[in-house]
């Protein structure tokens, strides 16, 4: 969230001072706001994601496009999501709010802060158009070019911090969402294949819900669901 600083501690350091940035602040006063506001929940599971690793560069001979991790992990959210419209209700009034489109907004570390794009109607769209799209989005983020329309209508939410060898992390459901999926790093771990032990990838996927909209029996069938597609990845495609 803070910009990074090429400052070192020494003891003869003085005391300094980072102004924040409107982003910063902003981003600040939500999560200050989600946390006070929304009593989650947090469960766990580990996906074996061998094959899906295997797959993407297959793909991307096929059809022509990067494929990221990120995009399998945007569209199994979303094709989650389908199946279990709850994780995106929202409390509005004295009932729970389930939008019309699933809008599955994506954490970018930009040089002015963390972003967060949108990728409207993921269920609606291919593998190979969510990887486009993706990049498109994380590129604009990180020059500072995203438009508003373009980081508005999130309805759940995806942070991963795998790329900096973080193995699991528990993060805050951004608003005005009730759900985000946190993801790890694809670790290599022995497991007992037909009592053999063999050496697979595995990652770590965190998930947080409201607990006043989602329960937690609903949101372990929806990890579950998460979990099988990865682990499956040509359903992906």
């Amino acid at each position: 969230m803070y910009r990074e600083t090429t400052e070192t501690f020494s003891e003869h350091h003085r005391e300094s001072h980072i102004q924040l940035t409107r982003i910063q602040k902003l981003i600040g006063e939500r999560m200050l706001q989600s946390k006070q506001s929304k009593p989650c929940f947090y469960i766990e599971i580990k996906a074996d994601v061998t094959e899906l690793m295997g797959l993407r560069p297959k793909l991307r001979k096929t059809l022509g496009v990067k494929i990221t991790t990120d995009a399998f992990y945007v569209r199994a959210l979303a094709l989650a999501a389908r199946q279990y419209p709850l994780m995106l209700g929202r409390i509005d009034g004295d009932g729970i709010k389930i939008p019309d489109s699933i809008n599955v907004g994506f954490a970018v570390n930009a040089p002015q802060g963390l972003v967060v794009p949108v990728i409207k109607d993921a269920d609606k769209k291919t593998l190979a158009e969510i990887a486009e799209l993706e990049q498109t989005l994380t590129e604009k983020g990180r020059d500072n070019k995203l438009t508003l329309d373009e980081m508005e209508g999130e309805t759940i939410a995806l942070s991963n911090l795998g790329a900096y060898g973080i193995d699991s992390f528990l993060a805050i459901v951004p608003p005005p969402t009730s759900t985000v999926l946190a993801v790890g790093n694809a670790n290599r771990e022995v497991v007992p294949i037909d009592g053999k032990p063999v050496e697979r990838k595995i990652v770590s996927l965190s998930l947080a819900a409201d607990r006043r909209v989602i329960d937690e029996v609903y949101a372990a069938k929806f990890l579950n669901t998460i979990c099988e597609q990865l682990q499956n990845p040509q359903e992906l495609v």
